[in-house]
């Protein structure tokens, strides 16, 4: 963390001078107190004439005191939070970061639920982490060692008194330490799931509707709200035994001081103020006991969160890039030699020795059943995941010696499940390629058919779309997340089911618009209807992560027997 703190050292090292200040300012006043009891009130070693003077010189010192502590306690307040809130959005930012830089594979074992908690209730926790031990270290530090040096210099017999209590309460206080500190990790992991649950249910809410699954999400909601609960209670047991304890202790400690003090006033060993006085300084030093007993909350809920955060900030990114940065001799080229691939995780292959060669400007189609490895193709290509064996040529080059962000840069990708952003539609396309002009943007959208419904919409382009694009179909949501692929004017252009929300007319209009303007494009075309392929230069036809079949409409036609029973399944539909 000292990287972090470092930086804000001048908000820490005010913050702590500060409360310095409120601290000497608050130890202070017992001593006052007792000179007025003794000498003002009581006129022990005072004339009767300087009594009066006495208490309004002193009393007029504390107000002093009283004044330059709360301003102590009021700056160590704002410089603490100074330093705490810019410590906590640099964390913020290099949390996020590092999210975006993590591979797909690791994103997956984490999980989303995990990384919202991490970068939001995790933070604040690391914020208070901090906070607590800026102010709260320090004033209960100084406070139970000026307490404790006070009572001592009042009163010998005293200071030994409070020294006999204090290591009975620290050994209670680390009891509870040891007790707490799984509960805590526990309580972090509850939050995390339950956090997973409401964002996979609001994600889902219209597929929970239409499946009438209200009641049953409200019990699996109540199961996992229960369980950390559960947890809560069990650490709010642990605190509520320190409040009685720490009291009890207290009031034995200002219980013996009466008794001795009291026998020593007889002797004339001591005088009512001191004995006051060191009630005061008791009070206060006890005081700083319990909180550290508050402190130690925050400081153990911190301490978790910040070993979760330092967990995903020393991640390293599992796929990483080379240095090349082109130019190739080829353009446009992909091919495939012998690629396997397995999800992490699992055994089974979802590629098995697959090859294939596309060269600048073709369009290849892949067609098969659900699970046969058609999307996955389309992954290993941006290195979303990285092969098994074999090897991956884009422009003759191998993938992994790409720049991770040039490799990715040039290739286009159109998903069936289309992602857009609570933006306008135009910026939104312009995810593609912020720097287009607005010609390349309404060319972009003419080609995915998108231009007519958007300039049917009363706001055009400015149109604001809803967080998941709701307030446009599916096929709208399609033909904006084609024209922000084609509006990035990379090599090559895969389109992953992407077409599946559009009409035939729609579709066949797309495809003729992209072959007449962007023809030096080659595409990578992931489909299930026959309508959709048989204009490619060549299909491939996958079943269970195999290559059973390539080759153009014609051919495969009359060789391939899947290919044939997909395409008289599907005749009656194209003839209409």
């Amino acid at each position: 963390m000292w990287p972090l703190v470092k930086k804000y050292l001048h908000w820490e090292l005010l913050a702590i001078i500060s409360m310095m200040a409120e601290v000497i300012m608050d130890l202070l006043q017992p001593g006052l107190m007792s000179k007025i009891v003794d000498e003002g009130i009581l006129g022990i070693q005072t004339s009767s004439q300087d009594q009066l003077e006495l208490i309004v010189r002193f009393g007029f010192v504390m107000v002093f005191c009283l004044v330059v502590g709360c301003l102590g306690g009021s700056l160590n307040n704002f410089f603490t939070q100074q330093a705490c809130k810019n410590i906590g959005n640099k964390l913020r930012q290099q949390l996020f970061a590092k999210i975006m830089s993590l591979s797909f594979s690791q994103v997956d074992r984490l999980g989303t639920g995990t990384l919202i908690t991490r970068t939001t209730s995790d933070v604040t926790q690391t914020e208070n982490l901090i906070s607590r031990l800026i102010r709260g270290i320090v004033r209960t530090g100084l406070l139970m060692l000026g307490s404790l040096y006070c009572i001592f210099t009042l009163n010998r017999d005293f200071g030994l008194i409070a020294l006999a209590i204090i290591p009975l309460t620290v050994i209670f206080l680390y009891f509870c330490m040891q007790k707490m500190e799984p509960l805590m990790s526990v309580l972090r992991e509850r939050l995390d799931q339950l956090n997973s649950l409401v964002q996979e249910d609001i994600a889902g809410i219209r597929v929970i509707k239409a499946c009438v699954k209200e009641f049953y999400e409200k019990k699996r909601f109540e199961r996992e709200n229960f369980a950390l609960v559960s947890t809560q209670l069990a650490v709010l047991v642990l605190f509520s035994l320190v409040n009685p304890v720490i009291n009890s202790l207290t009031y034995i400690m200002i219980a013996l001081i009466l008794w001795t003090g009291s026998i020593q006033v007889n002797l004339g060993e001591t005088s009512p103020g001191a004995i006051m006085a060191a009630i005061t300084y008791t009070t206060r030093l006890f005081l700083s006991i319990f909180l550290v007993t508050i402190i130690f909350q925050d400081l153990s809920l911190g301490i978790v969160s910040w070993k979760r955060i330092k967990e995903i900030l020393s991640l390293e990114p599992e796929i990483k890039g080379g240095s090349f940065i082109g130019p190739t001799e080829l353009v446009g080229q992909i091919e495939f030699k012998n690629v396997s691939f397995s999800y992490p995780g699992t055994n089974k292959k979802a590629l098995d020795k697959v090859s294939f060669i596309l060269h600048q400007g073709e369009t290849l189609a892949i067609m098969g059943s659900t699970g046969s490895g058609k999307s996955t193709l389309l992954y290993l290509i941006l290195r979303f995941y990285d092969i098994d064996e074999g090897e991956i040529l884009l422009d003759g080059i191998n993938i992994r010696h790409y720049d991770l962000e040039y490799l990715r840069n040039k290739v286009a990708l159109a998903m069936q499940k289309s992602e857009l952003f609570n933006l306008s539609i135009r910026k939104n396309i312009l995810w593609g390629n912020p720097q287009a002009q607005s010609k390349e943007l309404f060319s972009a959208a003419s080609i995915a058919q998108a231009d007519n419904f958007i300039n049917e919409t009363p706001d055009g382009y400015k149109t604001l779309i809803t967080q998941g694009g709701h307030n446009v179909s599916g096929g709208q949501r399609q033909r904006l997340s084609i024209a922000r692929a084609l509006l990035k004017e990379s090599e090559f252009i895969l389109f992953d089911d992407s077409t599946s929300a559009l009409d035939l007319k729609t579709e066949a209009n797309l495809y003729e618009a992209l072959n007449l303007k962007k023809k030096n494009i080659t595409k990578i075309i992931v489909a299930q209807r026959i309508a959709s392929v048989k204009r490619a230069d060549n299909i491939l036809i996958l079943e269970d992560g195999h290559l059973i079949a390539q080759g153009p409409h014609d051919q495969l036609l009359k060789a391939c027997d899947i290919y044939r029973d997909i395409y008289y399944s599907q005749i009656d539909e194209e003839a209409i």
